[in-house]
């Protein structure tokens, strides 16, 4: 029997804790000559997703998309099945349960991405993951040691961290507060 997305989402994070953010062309050419295995891409359009996704498998990339972010796209479930099905990526992101479940039901990773901005929304987050069913669970600011300490503790899933991760110090912080891996668009924490 095969591994579950989750256990291969977990195993990725684990072999490659630093994962690239792309938000635009300039990160597409640097993340292209960088050795980032793992990239959130999170920008595109209708138009021209799958070649982006594309130029970024070439080069040996695992690719989850954004489908929050993207252009021409409204939050209906089709985005899902575009993004794997037209654009050959490898999973999503999204802040929308049920985005994320439907990319678990069609066999790509689910990443479930939280804003965290105050107890109303750390209080919540348990019960979202239960509803996404998500493969890991990504929390925004990344640099809240303590907080990841708490999500941590309350999911089953791997957490990265994202957003505001600047330096190595907020990356080492991060993963010791239990982070399985982190997210970053800063080209010098992608080089750590």
């Amino acid at each position: 029997m095969g591994r579950s997305m989750r256990e291969e989402l977990s195993r990725l994070l684990e072999d490659h804790p630093v994962v690239a953010t792309v938000k635009d062309d300039d990160d597409l050419r640097a993340v292209l000559r960088s050795d980032r295995a793992v990239v959130f891409l999170l920008y595109g359009t209708l138009m021209n997703l799958p070649d982006l996704v594309a130029r970024l498998k070439t080069h040996g990339k695992t690719v989850l998309v954004n489908v929050d972010l993207l252009e021409g796209f409204g939050g209906k479930e089709v985005v899902v099945r575009y993004v794997r099905e037209r654009a050959g990526a490898d999973g999503v992101l999204s802040a929308k349960a049920h985005l994320v479940r439907a990319a678990r039901e069609l066999g790509i990773f689910a990443v479930h991405r939280f804003f965290l901005i105050d107890s109303l929304s750390y209080r919540k987050l348990a019960g979202q993951v239960r509803q996404s069913r998500a493969d890991a669970v990504e929390i925004l600011p990344g640099c809240m040691p303590r907080v990841i300490g708490w999500v941590v503790a309350d999911i089953d899933v791997p957490l990265i961290a994202g957003g505001l991760v600047c330096d190595r110090e907020d990356v080492f912080a991060a993963l010791g507060a239990g982070a399985a891996a982190v997210a970053s668009s800063n080209h010098a924490v992608w080089e750590m």
